[in-house]
């Protein structure tokens, strides 16, 4: 995680301005003491002379409030827990990754096969599949034999894999789309 000093002297944790002592732009502040007790609505510079007494730093931890609320605090603690709850946060999301199969209207069977082979194991893998059959010059007027294709690789995928969507044309070419049952 990157962190940035901004224009007006702020830190950025990923696009989050943390004002901290004179970086504050409010003239009064609601304070919230180093034990975590609220103190109530101070004036800045009185808030930043506890937080200097106590050899702390002042956080504001809500700027969008009025007056924005500021914390006592050591700010190197804050930027750590700020990056450790982000990593959590990133380990716990799944992203889901769109494999495709080429296919074309005259493949052979065992090329078909090798083909439905490799899907099967995508979508085990918990991928998304999107089978495209191309079609190239003359073959466009003739589209019925990329759908028996299609139909056939749909039948073939049916036991482990559904239908997210039905085939549609996208300029020359007939796609769609499988994901894990």
């Amino acid at each position: 995680m990157k962190v940035r000093v901004d224009q007006k002297g702020g830190f950025a944790i990923k696009k989050k301005i943390i004002r901290v002592n004179e970086q504050i732009d409010a003239s009064s502040v609601r304070l919230i003491d180093e034990n975590g007790e609220q103190v109530g609505v101070v004036n800045k510079n009185e808030a930043i002379r506890r937080a200097e007494n106590a050899g702390l730093d002042l956080v504001e931890v809500a700027p969008n409030s009025v007056p924005p609320v500021c914390k006592i605090m050591d700010f190197g603690k804050y930027k750590y827990e700020l990056a450790k709850k982000e990593k959590e946060t990133k380990k716990k999301q799944h992203v889901i990754v769109t494999k495709e199969i080429r296919l074309r209207p005259k493949i052979e069977e065992h090329d078909f096969d090798f083909k439905v082979k490799h899907a099967r194991k995508f979508l085990m893998d918990g991928n998304r599949v999107k089978a495209t059959v191309m079609f190239k010059g003359r073959e466009m007027i003739h589209q019925e034999f990329g759908k028996r294709v299609l139909d056939r690789f749909i039948e073939s995928l049916q036991d482990i894999g559904k239908l997210e969507k039905d085939a549609v044309m996208e300029g020359g070419q007939l796609v769609v789309f499988f994901v894990k049952k």
